[in-house]
């Protein structure tokens, strides 16, 4: 088996001959008690979805009940199974052969304490649709602040909604996202320590499910998930990670299957590989009008990320050496056998949009490279104006430049190797094999919000990237220096679009979410932005309005 034998709890298949199962109990002793964690559902498709929910003992049978009626007057499907320790008491079921286009109301029931889980809203996805409405959130840190950008979405129109990973974070207790001004909620990690083992993964997955607003966004929504870093461990690559340390931490290929063991049991998916079920990559079809492509840019082929401190020498930047190493096309961020399939997957479409559910920017985001040895310095705003100065009088063919200014704009590098930036080869290969199709990144991981137009090397467009900011992770804000106002973060973010080609959007401090509605004409995206992480009254607002035809 791939992956260093990988082996995912397994999801348990529940068919049409289910309908016709007699279940015996009394509604009215039934108590809401002992499902501590909500129940949740993933992965709709025009036949199927999954239901789940955990339950607090092992070896204790469960009934699950669905229903086209949220007073359950009539069941549609229903089934019993026994919880058990080896999946951590989670129950994951995959029901198939359902109608599709139907809202659905499903619920757990344990007759040898008369318990019952809240009841859970999803659906079956239309075959024919004319608008699908996705919300799409990533980068959830516990400590950083409270959840408010899930309960907007669980109170939203959206039909799904697709997180894009960092569900969680793997550090301690006290460490990144905790600051004095949230210490007061008292939401420090749990354990205290990294996570490392797999009851430390479960144990931290069981902190984040008992916050009431991702329990409510669970509940009323189905999710479509895929992993990110922060699931294992930062800037996670296939044969190890920023955040491992072999020597103190043990091995790596552990520590991974520890973290997908318990991924699988929270946050279950439909496997497309009956051989190699570690394989997260899927797409979903929503009415033949998005082809949803679900992407693994994190661990099943991506190579280890370079480091451009590795390029500065006595003498300055070895640019040669860099991008040297950086066109290498050994070097990938998806791997052959994904990357193929990704392609095949885009071609075979007949969707009106093609849409890449993925972790990192797709876009080039290339900087001027002295930015990035000023990032941090007192002189840092300084050298931002001047270069913003340079490039708009660039930009506006000012004859007066002297060529050492020129090259103080035109020479850029991206900012972030840990993107497809770092990774340019794959890229241009799936860019090569659209055949016209324009593409749709969603993306996450930065924390950020963007709005990018997709160009291939030949200067041609392919497409839009819409990036979405993070629930409550920090983001560009906590590196802009001991005093960050208004004008400053509004300076940045207008410097950033300036100095970036073919950027459109950016902000740079507020968290929240995309509201993303598809139609047979054109694709429109919000981005949504709670006012606050450190109360439960919040309010939100749209930053800003995209359209694309």
């Amino acid at each position: 088996m791939a992956s260093g034998g990988i082996i995912l709890a397994p999801n348990i298949i529940s068919c049409s001959e289910d309908d016709n199962v007699q279940i015996e109990y009394d509604e009215s002793q039934l108590t809401v008690q002992n499902f501590s964690y909500g129940v949740a559902s993933f992965d709709p498709s025009d036949s199927g979805v999954i239901i789940w929910t955990r339950y607090t003992t092992a070896n204790v049978e469960i009934i699950w009940e669905v229903s086209t009626q949220s007073d359950f007057s009539s069941i549609l499907r229903t089934g019993k199974i026994t919880t058990e320790t080896f999946r951590d008491n989670t129950l994951a079921i995959e029901l198939t052969e359902l109608e599709a286009d139907q809202k659905l109301y499903y619920r757990f029931i344990s007759t040898s304490d008369n318990s019952i889980s809240v009841v859970g809203e999803t659906i079956t996805l239309p075959t024919d649709a004319t608008q699908a409405k996705l919300a799409v959130c990533s980068c959830s840190n516990y400590q950083a602040g409270l959840f408010n950008a899930y309960d907007a979405m669980a109170n939203s129109d959206a039909d799904i909604i697709v997180h894009l990973g960092d569900y969680f974070y793997e550090y301690g207790a006290g460490g990144y996202g905790s600051t004095a001004e949230n210490a007061f909620l008292n939401r420090s990690h749990e354990p205290e320590g990294e996570i490392i083992s797999l009851d430390d993964y479960r144990t931290r997955y069981k902190q984040y499910r008992s916050d009431a607003s991702l329990q409510l966004a669970h509940q009323k929504k189905p999710f479509i998930c895929v992993w990110d870093d922060h699931e294992i461990a930062n800037d996670t690559y296939k044969e190890g990670a920023e955040n491992h340390d072999e020597a103190t931490e043990g091995s790596f290929e552990v520590r991974k299957q520890n973290a997908l063991q318990a991924y699988s049991e929270f946050l279950p998916f439909s496997r497309i590989s009956a051989d190699d079920n570690s394989l997260i990559y899927r797409s979903v079809n929503i009415g033949n009008l998005v082809n949803l492509v679900l992407m693994d840019t994190r661990l099943i082929g991506r190579d280890k990320q370079l480091s451009i401190t590795d390029y500065f020498t006595a003498t300055g930047f070895d640019a040669v050496a860099f991008q040297t190493a950086l066109s290498d096309p050994n070097r990938s961020i998806l791997g052959t056998e994904q990357r193929d399939w990704v392609i095949s997957e885009i071609g075979n479409s007949s969707a009106k949009w093609q849409v890449l559910g993925q972790q990192v920017l797709m876009g080039k985001m290339n900087v001027p490279a002295e930015l990035l040895t000023a990032f941090g310095s007192p002189n840092f705003a300084a050298i931002l104006t001047e270069l913003v100065t340079i490039k708009l009088r660039h930009l506006n063919n000012d004859p007066t430049l002297t060529p050492e200014e020129i090259a103080r704009v035109t020479s850029v590098i991206p900012y972030n190797l840990d993107a497809w930036d770092g990774y340019p080869v794959d890229r241009e290969i799936i860019y090569g094999a659209l055949n016209g199709k324009k593409i749709i990144t969603l993306a996450g991981d930065t924390h950020n919000a963007w709005q990018n137009t997709l160009i291939a090397a030949d200067g041609s467009e392919v497409g839009i990237e819409l990036a979405t900011s993070s629930v409550s992770s920090p983001g560009f804000e906590t590196y802009l220096g001991a005093t960050v106002t208004p004008e400053l973060i509004a300076g940045f973010q207008e410097a950033m679009t300036t100095l970036i080609d073919n950027l459109n959007y950016f902000d740079a401090s507020r968290r929240g979410f995309m509201m993303t509605t598809f139609t047979t004409t054109e694709v429109t995206s919000e981005w949504i932005f709670v006012d606050t992480l450190l109360s439960t009254s919040y309010s939100t607002e749209v930053g800003y309005t995209y359209s694309y035809s």
